[in-house]
């Protein structure tokens, strides 16, 4: 896809890899609604910084894990830019849990987490449906993690969502073709604020670990995994149904 003049929706777009992705879409010539739900001057900041590189941008709350509000925010995206060519559900919450910890997942996790993390994903593009089928047809790309790969994260409900999103990413690419193409990045160790600030002392340690263990000596960046999203959408169109690793080799590990 030819990203100039085309319109993209990016939910969680105010932080880290929303953020990354907004910032190439717009640079791309792509003009962006930057989703949020709870971190509005962060999102207001990155529309912001998009529209300086001459396309139209704007921040919309809107909770993914709510039906309505997704269809609501299709509407304003068709109001605003007259379609729709890519949507990129990188919308995701967890929280942190020992794996062996059972009786500390409450009912409240299972329901956030998945509202989030799978539910969102499919209300999303459930409701973008008819708009990315217009005009020649659009994308999806779901932010999904290693932790849905080999269950390793932050919690058993985070691990157990990212796994639903990877198989969500096979049906819909079924369901939506051939006008439309759905794949997902998976993210190891994402090298940010979010976990820096969750793992505190811990995470240069954790982080080095991880490194070391990759064929690569580093692990994923924002940018790296927006740039991963931007090579997806730009690349071969015979590419759908997929879930592409963005975590420096980890998963294959070193001898």
């Amino acid at each position: 896809m030819n990203l100039k003049n085309k319109a993209a929706i990016v939910t969680g777009g105010g932080t880290g890899v929303g953020r990354a992705t907004v910032l190439r879409l717009a640079q791309a010539g792509c003009a962006v609604l930057v989703n949020y739900n709870r971190s509005r001057d962060a999102a207001e900041e990155v529309a912001g910084l998009a529209a300086a590189s001459g396309v139209k941008a704007q921040a919309f709350k809107a909770d993914v894990a709510d039906d309505q509000a997704c269809r609501t925010m299709m509407a304003e995206a068709e109001s605003l830019f007259g379609r729709l060519d890519l949507l990129v559900n990188n919308a995701g919450t967890t929280r942190f849990i020992p794996h062996d910890d059972l009786d500390a997942v409450t009912e409240d996790d299972w329901n956030n987490i998945l509202g989030v993390n799978l539910r969102g994903a499919f209300q999303c593009t459930r409701a973008a449906r008819a708009l990315l089928t217009a005009d020649g047809g659009g994308e999806v790309v779901m932010t999904s993690s290693v932790a849905g790969l080999i269950g390793t994260g932050t919690s058993i409900p985070y691990c157990a969502s990212k796994a639903g999103l990877n198989n969500l990413t096979v049906t819909l690419a079924r369901v939506l073709g051939p006008e439309v193409r759905v794949n997902a990045v998976a993210p190891g160790f994402l090298d940010g604020s979010w976990l820096r600030d969750s793992l505190g002392d811990q995470y240069e340690t954790i982080k080095g670990v991880v490194a070391s263990r990759s064929p690569l000596g580093r692990v994923s960046s924002p940018d790296d995994v927006a740039e991963a999203i931007l090579s997806i959408v730009a690349g071969s169109d015979l590419i759908t149904g997929h879930v592409l690793p963005v975590e420096a080799g980890i998963l294959i590990g070193t001898p």
